[in-house]
């Protein structure tokens, strides 16, 4: 492979020049420098063609993908190809990370290196969701991006922990080394990164496609989640070196997901897999169960594997299943007392929560001050998760008194004690009560 030089620059396909500016970093298919073109920054990657297995093929699938475009704002999609050069190398430029994005590796760590521009030492600084929140929405996010990928027809192919990049405090996702990404059944010759790979590409009896990404994705959730590999237990564990042989053995041949209800063999181990002990005690079992059947069933039978829309829908569950108690607890439904269907309880502070339960679901959301509902919660055939629809706030004249505010662009009707349903305009508010009813137009909701 030809290297960039510093100044160097490059021609693009359709006219104009990129000029190198740094190297921002390096892999296993080439080098991603920093450029400017056109009066505007970007990040160049430049292949090593000598590591492909069919660089002209691949090239074309970058154009047809560039004239495409992305399926949603989610990815850091190819932009411009550059010319080839004479020995054939190729690259194309794609937008820089904005500020705010933290790698999918640096939060499995919790941490990342900076330069400190004082002492040119490199400091730990935390990388943290500052909120469970934001962890889930980002859950969602990822889900809601491979669904649009799918749902175009396309297969990431080597869907791993260095694909993403999260803003912590958000949860907002941008998926990024797209340049694999290639019409669902058509392969350039990528694999995988170990422990990532469906079981049957690491038997090397299939490749990549939508099916194995679906696996992928149930691996990157189960990390993100549980902060652990969930292949990984007692019998990895006992292999000191993990040869080629024993990966073909573990995640291929003989794959035995750590919370097998069936296969107690590979369960976690205390003192190496600590957090996900932890995290598995956690998560509602509608969450366990949903990795249980992806690591289980999903293993042998990818055409049962779940599908995005599923881990969509469940993961807009269990985001609406988080209290915040005022005490400082915050954790799922799941970790608090339930004295009855319709409330929660704090087992800390002793704090009791009301529920608003919706004509669509049979699951009850808890209300606490600050909570919030969004419009794929409240109006039928609706995929919008980030809308926020409705809010639980303080009355400002009257501190104490709780009530929901339409934060929609539609009007509700609310029942109110006198037994009267009154038009709620958006941007208005009305108390909570024990006998409140909502119509939000298609949809109703009862505390």
């Amino acid at each position: 492979m030809v290297e960039l030089e510093i100044g160097q620059e490059v021609e693009m396909e359709f006219g104009g020049k990129a000029q190198v500016l740094s190297v921002i970093g390096s892999g296993g298919q080439g080098t991603v420098y920093l450029v400017r073109f056109n009066g505007m920054k970007w990040a160049l990657k430049w292949y090593d063609i000598d590591k492909m297995k069919k660089p002209k093929a691949f090239r074309k699938n970058l154009e047809t993908n560039i004239n495409d475009g992305p399926p949603s704002n989610k990815f850091l999609w190819p932009k411009y190809l550059t010319k080839e050069a004479e020995d054939g190398t190729f690259g194309y430029i794609m937008e820089l990370k904005p500020e705010g994005f933290d790698s999918f590796v640096d939060i499995l760590n919790t941490y990342k290196l900076e330069i400190d521009p004082l002492t040119g030492h490199a400091v730990k600084k935390d990388v943290k969701f500052t909120s469970l929140t934001a962890m889930i929405t980002a859950v969602i996010n990822i889900v809601n991006a491979f669904r649009q990928l799918h749902r175009a027809g396309k297969s990431y192919q080597d869907l791993n922990d260095g694909g993403f990049f999260i803003n912590v405090n958000t949860g907002a996702v941008l998926v990024c080394d797209c340049d694999n990404i290639a019409p669902d059944g058509s392969n350039f010759g990528i694999g995988g990164k170990p422990g990532y790979m469906a079981p049957e590409v690491v038997r090397g009896i299939a490749q990549p496609n939508v099916q194995t990404d679906k696996y992928s994705l149930a691996v990157v959730l189960f990390k993100l989640l549980f902060r652990g590999d969930p292949m990984e237990g007692e019998k990895v564990v006992r292999d000191v070196c993990l040869t080629e042989a024993s990966e073909l053995k573990h995640y291929g041949q003989n794959a035995i997901f750590v919370y097998d209800p069936n296969d107690a063999s590979n369960r976690p181990v205390r003192g190496i897999h600590d957090n996900v002990i932890k995290f598995w005690r956690i998560y509602p079992d509608y969450i366990k169960d949903a990795f249980i059947r992806s690591f289980t069933t999903g293993i042998d039978e990818p055409a049962k594997r779940i599908i995005e829309n599923e881990w969509q829908k469940l993961f807009i569950r269990l985001r609406s299943e988080i209290i915040m108690c005022g005490c400082g607890r915050t954790n799922f439904t799941s970790m608090f007392v339930q004295p009855n269907d319709k409330t929660f309880k704090c087992p800390k502070c002793g704090m009791e929560f009301a529920t608003l339960g919706f004509s669509n679901r049979e699951s009850r959301m808890p209300l606490y001050l600050g909570c919030k509902f969004y419009e794929c919660e409240i109006t039928p055939e609706s995929d919008d998760f980030t809308t926020v629809a409705g809010e639980l706030v303080e009355n400002k004249l009257k501190p104490g008194v709780l009530g929901i505010k339409n934060c929609s662009e539609r009007t509700w009707k609310a029942k109110m004690p006198d037994g009267t349903f009154y038009d709620i305009s958006p941007g208005k508010g009305f108390p909570i009560w024990q006998g409140l009813e909502i119509d939000f137009g298609g949809i109703t909701a009862k505390i």
